[in-house]
Order: C-alpha cells, then sequence, then structure tokens
C-alpha cells in the first residue's frame, strides 16, 4: 500500500488550516474585552456541542430517554438564565 503525495498533502494542508484556525481563534481571544455575559455564553458553549452530538443517538431509544433529556434541558436552561448571586466574605 502506498501512499498518494497528493493526498499526503491534502492531509498536511488540512491540518495546517486547523492549527491556523485554533490558533488565530486564541490570538484574538487573547486582545479581545469580553463582557461578563459574553464569557457566559462562551462556557456554555462545550455543554451545548456535547449535548448536540449526544442527544439524537439517544432519541432512537426510547420515548422515556426524551422525556429525560427534556427535563435535562429544561434544568439546563433554568441553570443558564436564573442568575446566581456570588457573596464573598
Amino acid at each position: 500500500m502506498s501512499l498518494d503525495p497528493q493526498t499526503l498533502l491534502t492531509i498536511l494542508l488540512m491540518a495546517l488550516a486547523t492549527y491556523a484556525t485554533r490558533a488565530g481563534g486564541l490570538w484574538l481571544a487573547s486582545r479581545l474585552t469580553l463582557s461578563g455575559r459574553v464569557e457566559a455564553w462562551l462556557d456554555h458553549i462545550p455543554g451545548a456541542i456535547l449535548v448536540s452530538i449526544v442527544a439524537p443517538g439517544n432519541s432512537a431509544y426510547a420515548w422515556a430517554m426524551i422525556v429525560l433529556m427534556a427535563f435535562g434541558l429544561l434544568g439546563l436552561t433554568a441553570a443558564i438564565l436564573l442568575p446566581a448571586k456570588v457573596e464573598r466574605a
């Protein structure tokens, strides 16, 4: 089995594009001043991505799973929308 040079070049260029996107995003984020609301929104993106990956697979099993996911999303929404008051001593 041989590796085609064009395939290797394509893989390397895609890896470079991925790295440049991530590094550029970190570079840009380090130079921006974010409000508390934007920071809170960005903190919830990983959870939203996890739900978008897990939910379609779990919804194929049963109605009980769909109901449980709905309650979980309701709790997540309440946690996001209700402000948390933190008092410092």
